[in-house]
């Protein structure tokens, strides 16, 4: 079984912790980003998401938002997977997009990535 509670890094050194994952899927957490916008920044901010429940020998997937509001004007979604290997390693899979809020509408093609 794959438990989203606790402390998680990723490959670019960043911290996400999760807490008590709730019987209806929702958590929240903070997350340490690394890797900012602004450059040379690393701070805690808050997450919010939930876990879908796994069908019968699935894993679960779970969604999530982090809102950097400390130190830049955007927003993460996350979307992934949760696995374990046959060592019992627990391994989150996951995909962003980050929204960087812009001036007008004829910036909106760069707000995104």
């Amino acid at each position: 079984q794959c438990q989203l509670s606790g402390l998680w890094r990723n490959e670019q050194d960043s911290l996400m912790e999760i807490s008590t994952v709730r019987d209806d899927g929702d958590f929240q957490g903070k997350y340490l980003t690394r890797v900012t916008l602004a450059g040379g920044c690393a701070c805690a901010s808050p997450l919010r998401g939930a876990q879908q429940q796994p069908g019968e020998g699935g894993w679960p997937t779970f969604a999530f938002t982090v809102r950097w509001d400390k130190f830049s004007n955007a927003t993460t979604a996350f979307v992934g997977q949760c696995f374990v290997d046959t060592g019992g390693k627990e391994t989150l899979t996951t995909m962003w997009l980050l929204r960087e809020a812009v001036g007008s509408l004829e910036e909106d093609w760069k707000a995104t990535r």
